[in-house]
Order: structure tokens, then sequence, then C-alpha cells
């Protein structure tokens, strides 16, 4: 069952990369016909409502190789650069095991234990707790983590976080993610450049006056002058016409991620744990995070490629990854996991007590959080996974994202 979901997932991903760069080109075209649209509206003066929309029909038959050959060129230098446009607007940076020997050395034994082809490593300047993967092919694959992850986190639990980026890349989740960027790139340029050219031009103003001048004219012109008014007020729904498609094609390329199941993060959480044995580890990792993530300044696009996206949609319905307790539950009743339960939200930490006067000497306080590596309470025991089917720290089905083992 767990192996078919799961290759079932994959091969839905190339399919849906297909798809959505499919659908790339039709937004492509809606907004190409909107601006002959508003094109027509221009050089024309007043025309009633069915010439506006042929017209603005053949220019799009003439235009569509031109904008096809656009979409195109954006789609390949996003192939070939979009690691470079992540990177200028993260700060993230390639690191050599010489730089970061600890980290390094997480990822590669990953790698190795499982014949991986290991991705480019790269570290982002924050203090948020997040990592994410990115790529199109083998030759691109990378992970960049936080200096804000590496210092939060215990060896144990950035390796659970590295096993979850190498499952995003096996599972192919990284390409469709990709895709999605593209998608939302391409159309949100062309959307934004036809408002702001609509904005500053004096296209505003001649509607109202097409309007007022039909309105006027209507009252105490004969019949053939009502019918160049109807054209005024032609030019009027045609605009409106307009707008309405460029505003429809920019809203699907935002919520192009609902056709991204958030069944992967389960699929990514499940393959860290079949990569490091350790349950525990994962669960304290996104503990960790959770709450914790917010990149400053990185788009919504970037963000969606993260461990967690703290940045959830109106009544969780364009969340991009689920809840972390979802994630975390699903851990324990799948993986055998143990939660200690959520950290308190972060600046919601309490002073510590001072010891009072007159009492004997207190031993100093011990220091807050579940797995305070520096002093605090003792790690949670680490479950040891038994064979599928015991009754308690069963692992998930041998058969998982990794392959039998």
């Amino acid at each position: 069952m767990a192996a078919y979901g799961l290759y079932t997932h994959i091969a839905s991903n190339k399919f849906r990369s297909m798809l959505l760069l499919a659908g790339l080109f039709a937004l492509v075209y809606v907004l190409v016909y909107a601006g002959a649209l508003v094109a027509e509206v221009v050089i024309n003066g007043n025309e009633t409502v069915v010439y506006y929309l042929r017209r603005a029909l053949h220019d799009l038959i003439v235009a569509a190789p031109v904008a096809t050959i656009v979409a195109a060129v954006w789609v390949v230098i996003a192939y070939f650069f979009h690691q470079s446009m992540i990177d200028a607007v993260t700060g993230g940076h390639d690191v050599t095991r010489q730089e970061e020997p600890r980290l390094y050395n997480l990822l590669e034994n990953l790698c190795i234990s499982r014949g991986i082809t290991m991705p480019k490593l790269k570290i982002m300047e924050s203090p948020a707790l997040n990592a994410f993967a990115t790529g199109l092919n083998p030759r691109q694959y990378s992970i960049t983590v936080t200096t804000g992850l590496l210092s939060a986190l215990n060896d144990k639990e950035i390796e659970a976080v590295l096993g979850h980026e190498l499952t995003h890349i096996k599972n192919g989740d990284v390409q469709l993610m990709v895709v999605a960027v593209i998608i939302a790139g391409v159309v949100g340029f062309f959307g934004e450049l036809f408002f702001r050219l609509f904005a500053n031009s004096n296209w505003g103003s001649s509607l109202g006056s097409w309007s007022s001048g039909s309105s006027s004219s209507s009252r105490s012109s004969s019949s053939s002058s009502d019918s160049k008014n109807s054209g005024g007020g032609g030019a009027v729904i045609v605009i409106i016409i307009a707008i309405v498609l460029i505003v429809v094609a920019w809203l699907l390329s935002q919520v192009v991620k609902l056709a991204l199941s958030r069944s992967r993060e389960y699929l990514a959480d499940a393959g860290s744990v079949e990569l490091t044995k350790d349950p525990d580890a994962m669960i304290s990792a996104l503990r960790k995070i959770e709450n914790r993530g917010e990149l400053p300044g990185a788009t919504s696009a970037v963000m969606e490629l993260c461990v967690d996206n703290p940045r959830e949609g109106f009544a969780d319905l364009f969340a991009t990854h689920p809840s972390v307790q979802s994630r975390v539950d699903a851990l324990v009743k799948f993986a055998g996991g143990r939660d200690p339960g959520p950290l308190p939200p972060p600046g919601d930490e309490t002073d510590e007590p001072e010891p009072q006067t007159g009492q004997p000497d207190a031993p100093p306080p011990v220091a807050k959080g579940p797995w305070n590596d520096a002093g605090g309470s003792a790690p949670p025991p680490v479950l040891a996974p038994g064979p599928a089917g015991t009754a308690a720290g069963s692992p998930i089905d041998p058969m998982g994202p990794w392959g039998r083992h």
C-alpha cells in the first residue's frame, strides 16, 4: 500500500508538471487576449462589444506565435537560472566541506548510505529555522539551510531535515514546485505590466468620457446616433472584461499551489525517518522549527519550498503545508515516534525565577526546552525500529520512499 502510494505520487508529480506547463501557455494566451481587447478599444474608438471581441480574437491568432516564443524563452531562462534567482532573493551561497564540515558530513553520509548523488549545499544567513531544496535535474539539485537552523538543532535533527529534503528531490516534488514558481512568475509579470500600463495611461479618463458621452447622447440623439453611443458603452464593457480576464489569470497563477498535494510533506517526513531510522529526531526538528521558519524578505514561492511554511492561507484553504501538529501526529501514529509537545511560541518564554533571599543556595535553573543539548532535560528515548507489524516502535512499511532494506 505504501509503495503504491509513493509511486503513484511520483508519477502524478511528473504528470502535473507537464499539465502545469501547458496551463502556463494557456494563461499567457488569456493575458494576450485581454491586452488585445484594451488595444482595440484605444485604437478603434467607439464600437460594439461584438466588434471588439472579434478583433481581439484576430489579434490573438496573429500574436500567438510571438506569445508562445516569449513563454518558452521564460521557461528556458527559469530552467537554467532559477537557482540564481532564488539565491538572489534569499542570499544563499555554496559552502564546501572546509567551510561547514558538520553539515557537509551529515549530508554526505545520508547520500552515501543510499547511493544518492549528493546535491549542492548552500547556507542562508538568517536567524529563521528553515531549509529547502531546489533544482530540476541531478546537476542542479541543491539544499539550502539557514544559519538559525544550524544553531538551534542538534546533529540528529539536522540529519532528519536533510533526509526530508532529499526525499523531496527523489519524489519529484522539487521539480513540480519550481514549475509552479515559473508559472506564477510569468503570469504575475504580465498581469502587473498590464495594470501598470492601464494605471499610468489616460485609458481610465477615456472610459469616463466614453461612458458619460454615451449616457448624455442617448437622451438627445437620433436612432443612428444611438447606435454609436452603444459603441461607447461597449468600450466600457470590453475594458471591464479585459480587467476581469487579467485578474482571473493572475489569481489562477497564484492558486496553482492548490494542485500541489500536501501529502508530499507527509511522504517527505516518512522518507526522512526511513533514511535516519529515527522518528523522534524528525518530530524534534519539526517542533523546534514550528513558528520559527519565517524568512524575512522571501517571496511566497520560496516559502512554499521550505520544510515548514508559516504563511497559511485563508482558513487554511490555501496553505501549502499541513500543520506541524498533523505531521507530528502522523509520525507518532505510523512511525512510532514520541511527541513532547510544542515549544513555547517565540517571545513567550518567561524569565527564569530568581532564588529567594534567605533560602539555601538553589541549584541553577534548568534550561528550558524538551531537547536542550546545552543542559536541559534529557532527550526522549529513541524507539528502536523493529520489524514491520510489531506493536511498539513499529516503523513505516519496509517498502517506503527509499526502497526495501
